[in-house]
């Protein structure tokens, strides 16, 4: 496989999703080129989190293997997505005495205080958890906000803060393993929340603030970002099935029927239109609160000027910005994603921002950044996984 092929591998709970770049071509956007893509229905996967290892290796491998005929490449290795209920944030504090003489604040200053910041996690947060990104928030000096790096600055004591994105160790490993009973080498994994926000948000709402949102089939992820870089990161165990469920409940139909009638196939007057209404609104407002509650939770609550940005399959429901205005009394409007697949309409959805995501993070892989996306349970590690999070940089 050549080296400019770049594959990203969106392992979701209700579809795995795949998509193969080529680095070296870009479209108008000015992202790689994507040669291939495909998709499959996922099973052994319960709210985002594997059951059955060799129910989701096959499906996997019949993503990957669309993905492969339609680029003609054969996939060795790939950049892979986290997602799921152990997915989770910890935002954590630390601070260290300078050790130079004359206070000037080094590289090495940087990385104790990082190592310190780490070390000082609250060991209930930590239990079963690996740390898959770690953001520095914001530095002090001698208890000011610096702007931009430290080094080079004096002072005497220097102090982070950071925000940790961890996932459920067992979760990663399971994940780890799918994907390698296919053959295919996992490169890096990236929270999958981070990975969507490459292609669906832009730099201004970034810096402004805003809280991308992601319904899927089993769990509602929202990731917070403000000032350019992500400074929340959540998930629920809720998603479009339980609305699926409720219609079920309330008109007494089958589950296949209730999903048609949710995503507006079955129409006419053989239910009640008020009900149905009622039914999804009620879920909604139920999923938005959770999301309500974060915010109030992390202090953003109505505070962010870019508003909420809703992705994922569950994002097309009817009157979903409307209920999430009133809900979060925030500005609200649907994600999109465009792949350049011009004869492919329906690949232009959000839900395959996930996958598209993660090859950005490849083509960007060799490059600068001061997120840590290298998770420790790699024997490969790269030199610096550098860039691929530019715009989250002032």
């Amino acid at each position: 496989m050549s080296r400019n092929i770049i594959t990203g591998i969106d392992i979701g709970t209700h579809h795995v999703k795949v998509v193969i770049c080529d680095s070296q071509e870009k479209n108008e956007k000015g992202f790689p080129k994507i040669i291939g893509i495909g998709n499959s229905e996922s099973r052994g996967l319960r709210h985002g989190y594997i059951v059955n290892v060799q129910d989701v290796t096959n499906s996997i491998k019949e993503a990957v293997m669309k993905a492969e005929n339609q680029a003609d490449v054969k996939v060795k290795k790939a950049f892979v997505s986290i997602n799921g209920i152990g997915l989770g944030s910890i935002t954590c504090t630390s601070s260290i005495i300078i050790s130079r003489a004359d206070l000037e604040i080094t590289a090495l200053d940087v990385k104790r205080v990082q190592d310190q910041c780490e070390k000082d996690i609250p060991a209930n947060s930590a239990l079963n958890k690996k740390i898959i990104h770690s953001i520095p928030l914001y530095f002090k000096v001698d208890g000011k906000i610096t702007l931009g790096k430290p080094e080079g600055m004096k002072g005497s004591k220097l102090e982070v803060k950071t925000l940790y994105i961890t996932c459920l160790e067992q979760h990663l490993n399971d994940i780890i393993q799918a994907v390698e009973e296919v053959g295919i080498s996992v490169q890096d994994v990236m929270a999958s929340p981070i990975a969507t926000s490459l292609v669906t948000l832009s730099k201004s709402q970034k810096i402004a603030g805003c809280v991308l949102v992601n319904i899927g089939a089993e769990t509602v992820s929202i990731a917070v970002f403000e000032n350019n870089i992500p400074v929340s990161l959540e998930v629920f165990p809720i998603g479009s099935t339980d609305i699926t469920n409720d219609i079920a409940l309330g008109l007494k139909v089958p589950l296949e029927e209730a999903e048609q009638i949710k995503i507006g196939a079955i129409t006419g007057s053989s239910y009640p239109r008020k009900k149905l209404e009622e039914i999804i609104q009620a879920r909604l407002f139920d999923i938005f609160e959770l999301i309500e509650n974060h915010l109030k939770k992390i202090g953003r609550n109505e505070l962010l000027p870019a508003g909420i940005i809703i992705i994922g399959g569950g994002s097309g429901l009817t009157d979903i910005e409307e209920i999430a205005k009133t809900s979060l009394k925030l500005p609200s409007r649907r994600g999109t994603v465009y792949l350049g697949i011009q004869e492919k309409q329906s690949y232009r959805d959000s839900t395959w921002a996930v996958a598209y995501g993660l090859c950005i993070l490849g083509t960007h892989a060799n490059e600068d950044t001061p997120i840590n996306t290298s998770a420790k349970f790699f024997e490969r590690l790269f030199k610096a996984t550098k860039g691929w999070l530019k715009q989250f940089l002032p």
